[in-house]
């Protein structure tokens, strides 16, 4: 098992690479949009908070768990928007911590369109347990460190479009990065050992009666010299309180999606993933639940339903 482990390891950091996957993987990102993209920051009229877990393939030694929190609101007439995210990712022996602020600035290009440009910038740390290992090599000059251990300072860019009943973003979390010890860059991959991701999300509502609302969406991820991945989502909101959904994520997993606004402040969701990988062998799959706590919204005048 610590051998499969440490294959893992390696297939997600990078060859080369012990640390853990770059971008932990999520499955409510569309109730947590500062997550893919800084532009998202103050896109309500009122501060809005979130709180998720994930662990990941259930009953698998050493599996991804993820912690993430998030907060942002507007700012000056929702002209800019400001936000911070936090998320602690782990993965075996390997643990990454990263914190992220956000800014955004919103222009009006239509009587219900807005366009907003954002940025995000912050660190993160990965590092590596290496004592937590069975070492058949002692003198292996990898593991001669008890821990090893990195800090960047990362950047990342992002526009986010949202209109009555419809939105699209395009976002690179990690635009610019920079590892001690190497020539700072434009090219990431000479900068850091991390990787430039490309995400363009998009969604719909549709009204098919009062009480029901069906609300199709889509997360397209391109990496360089990979697959592209694509994230195929419909939910179904009822009353303006319940979202019932599901997930198909090309080559890997399809997605169970719940969440249940009890009043105008707070929310909880919960998804259940099932792997379509080898994986599924070893593993009940993988669970996330998530809080969102909405703040000043009783300062609104008109409230309306919160739909991405």
């Amino acid at each position: 098992m610590k051998t499969l482990l440490i294959i893992i390891l390696f297939i997600v950091g990078g060859a080369g690479c012990s640390y853990a996957q770059q971008d932990p993987m999520v499955s409510q990102y569309m109730f947590n949009g500062l997550y893919l993209n800084p532009a998202y920051a103050g896109s309500h009229k009122y501060w809005t908070s979130t709180f998720s877990f994930r662990k990941q393939w259930v009953g698998f030694e050493g599996s991804p768990q993820t912690v993430i929190g998030a907060i942002d609101g507007p700012l000056a007439g929702q002209k800019m928007g400001l936000g911070l995210i936090y998320f602690n990712d782990q993965i075996g022996v390997t643990k990454q911590n990263s914190i992220l602020a956000n800014y955004a600035y919103r222009i009006r290009v239509s009587e219900n369109g807005r366009l907003a440009l954002g940025i995000s910038a912050g660190i993160s740390q990965f590092s590596a347990e290496l004592t937590s290992l069975t070492i058949w090599d002692t003198d292996d000059q990898v593991f001669m460190n008890n821990v090893s251990s990195k800090i960047l300072p990362r950047f990342g860019f992002g526009i986010y479009y949202t209109d009555k009943n419809w939105y699209a973003g395009f976002s690179i979390p990690t635009l610019i990065a920079y590892e001690k010890g190497r020539d700072f860059s434009l090219n990431l991959n000479k900068s850091s050992f991390l990787n430039r991701h490309y995400l363009l999300t998009g969604g719909y509502i549709f009204k098919v009666s009062e009480n029901v609302k069906l609300k199709p969406s889509v997360l397209l991820k391109y990496l360089p010299h990979a697959p592209l991945q694509a994230d195929i989502n419909l939910g179904v909101l009822i009353k303006d309180m319940f979202w019932i959904g599901g997930s198909f994520r090309s080559g890997d997993a399809g997605v169970i999606l719940l969440e249940y606004q009890s009043n105008n402040y707070f929310r909880i969701g919960y998804a259940y993933d099932l792997t379509f990988s080898e994986l599924r062998r070893h593993s009940s799959g993988s669970h996330e639940i998530m809080i969102g706590i909405d703040f000043g919204k009783d300062m609104i005048k008109t409230k309306t339903p919160r739909y991405f």
